[in-house]
């Protein structure tokens, strides 16, 4: 019974040790508190033995009717001293315990943090950001907890008990033993405990984890959710989620203090077997009541410790269950890493080729099937297909951020997947649909991906992206505050900003999801201009939305049912009644059954 309740929380403390194990320059911290523990627990047991010498003392001059104070006196100084050194002690423990926690909740975070970076993108498109965000929280919340209580309290205090239980067997081999029983009954009550608690508690984290990823959704789209007056709807919804969270919690907690009941009437009976055992073998001669005053003053000593348990295992499982989440992200591997000897790209004409590309999610469907085309050095190609049909996909294979079941994609003739994923990246600027910005500033937002450029480069490339004029036209031009994805800025204005962003990189390639359709008149000229300087001297890849973009490239790649239908010249492609063609008609129609197939295409015309 007792092995395999030892075993039961064994398995569930793993995960805690290997969180010790993720710090371990935190050593001098374990070895101080280890040292503060051991001083306090001598201090604990300094009080009985002084209170025994008091007892003796007394009860030996009240026999021989004597009086003589200073040894009393004496005894009286050692309890001061005992109390201010344990006061002094204890709080530099404390000190001790709380600088631990913080560091912990930093190389936690950071691990994470480090490791959510490596992870492939079909990652984050099943994940939501709140959960993410929120299991982080939990785990450092609850780790930290636990280990802050571990430095304060925990080890001084069982130090303390298991010394008492060697004092113990010293007076009386069978208080001894009665104190022992006390672990394995208790790990056997708690270890039945402590499989339903774990499977509430995984239940509720499910469901505060769901309820907080909405939550983030909403904060973050709270524009859609006013002007479609769903506030009251993702209400209940998270209503909703916290009340199961609530339910769960009282099946939890009811159960807990159930067996905690349990627990704590078969303890106090072993404690009341202990008392009595002292006071009859005291009225028997057997203890002088010195004796009996140590003996019982361990005793109480080892009740409190031995009563919080519950508290102390019902933190410590909360720990344990935010470890488990933890871990299971820590234990994700990166579906794209680098390969064994993986050089630098170094990009000479940046010609593009995509041979016999096969590529599925991890849901299993195939998106693509074999698409192969090239991109010449400096050429302009447009991918042209209806929504969904994997222009996207395309280019995040060519970033690599998934890697294509089958086939080949080169740049200049070397594999992306042979070389450095932050060379390949290095050489890629992205403009995409939805400017993603930053909050902070617009200097900082333009610098992103060249962080020590200078002031007059980051100017330089403002003029470019045409957005010069409307930054200083700002108070505080270069360093005025965005807000979060730049809700302070206009469309077309976070459009110039993300161009100017991908201007001052200034990598060989391109990948431009046009972002033109969407804007007034005056801001799409203002773009469009800024993405021909882009565009100018780049190997660009461009989803467009626009049939005068497309009119304006070298080669249209026509995707149909995940598969190229096809290659040719804006001029040649319009004479062949394939999707370029059919798309040209259907802009000179005025009909609504035109602009919905315009619409599937994500062509405003």
């Amino acid at each position: 019974m007792f092995l395999l309740a030892k075993s039961a929380i064994l398995r569930r403390v793993k995960y805690l040790l290997k969180i010790f194990s993720y710090v371990k320059q935190l050593w001098p911290y374990y070895v101080a508190v280890i040292v503060m523990g051991i001083l306090i627990s001598a201090l604990n047991l300094a009080v009985p033995f002084i209170m025994k010498a008091v007892t003796d003392l007394v009860v030996g001059n009240l026999a021989k009717h004597s009086v003589d104070m200073a040894p009393v006196l004496w005894l009286a100084v050692g309890l001061f001293v005992v109390d201010v050194a344990a006061t002094l002690i204890q709080n530099w423990t404390g000190y001790l315990g709380d600088v631990m926690s913080a560091r912990l909740r930093q190389t936690l975070s950071n691990r994470y943090f480090d490791h959510l970076l490596s992870l492939p993108q079909g990652y984050y498109d099943n994940e939501l950001t709140g959960t993410i965000i929120n299991r982080l929280n939990r785990t450092i919340t609850e780790v930290t907890q636990f280990i802050n209580m571990f430095a304060n309290n925990f080890f001084s205090m069982y130090l303390t008990l298991i010394v008492s239980i060697v004092i113990l067997l010293g007076y009386s081999w069978e208080l001894a033993l009665m104190m022992t029983l006390l672990y394995p009954v208790f790990m056997w009550l708690t270890a039945k405990t402590s499989t339903k608690w774990q499977a509430w508690q995984k239940d509720k984290n499910l469901e505060t984890d769901i309820a907080s990823g909405r939550f983030a959704e909403v904060v973050a789209q709270i524009r859609v959710v006013k002007s479609f007056v769903k506030e009251q709807s993702e209400h209940r919804l998270f209503t909703r989620r916290n009340q199961q969270v609530v339910s769960l919690a009282r099946q939890q907690s009811a159960y807990w203090h159930k067996m905690d009941i349990v627990r704590r009437i078969v303890l106090n009976v072993i404690f009341f077997g202990a008392m009595a055992y002292v006071f009859y073998f005291t009225m028997k001669g057997r203890f002088s009541i010195g004796d009996m005053v140590l003996l019982t003053t361990l005793l109480n000593q080892m009740r409190f410790p031995v009563f919080n348990m519950s508290f102390i295992v019902d933190n410590l499982q909360k720990a344990i269950a935010g470890c488990r989440d933890y871990f299971e992200v820590m234990a994700l591997l990166p579906a794209v890493a680098d390969n064994v000897g993986a050089k630098d790209l170094i990009v000479q004409e940046g010609r593009i080729d995509y041979s016999g590309v096969n590529f599925g999610y991890a849901d299993g469907k195939r998106v693509l099937h074999d698409i192969s085309f090239t991109v010449k050095s400096g050429e302009k190609v447009a991918l042209v297909g209806e929504s969904g049909e994997g222009k996207t996909t395309l280019t995040s294979l060519l970033l690599r951020l998934y890697d294509i079941d089958s086939g080949a994609i080169t740049i200049d003739g070397v594999s992306v997947n042979s070389v450095t994923q932050k060379s390949l990246r290095q050489n890629i600027g992205v403009v995409f649909q939805d400017a993603a910005l930053f909050s902070g500033t617009i200097r900082e937002n333009i610098a992103y991906g060249v962080p020590k450029a200078t002031h007059e480069q980051i100017e330089k490339a403002a003029k470019a992206a045409n957005a010069y004029d409307f930054i200083a036209k700002l108070e505080d031009g270069y360093d005025t505050e965005i807000g979060e994805r730049g809700l302070k800025l206009s469309g077309g204005q976070k459009q110039r900003i993300a161009i100017a962003r991908a201007i001052l990189k200034d990598a060989p390639i391109l990948i431009l999801d046009e972002a033109t359709s969407s804007l007034d008149s005056r801001a799409e000229k203002q773009v469009q201009e800024a993405l021909d300087r882009l565009m100018q001297g780049r190997t660009t890849l461009i989803i467009a939305h626009r049939l005068s973009t497309i009119a304006h490239v070298d080669t249209i790649v026509t995707i149909k049912d995940g598969r190229v239908d096809e290659i040719g010249a804006p001029q040649a492609l319009a004479k062949t009644n394939g999707i370029y063609s059919q798309l040209l008609e259907l802009q000179m129609g005025t009909t609504e059954a035109a602009k919905k197939r315009l619409a599937k295409y994500e062509i405003a015309g």
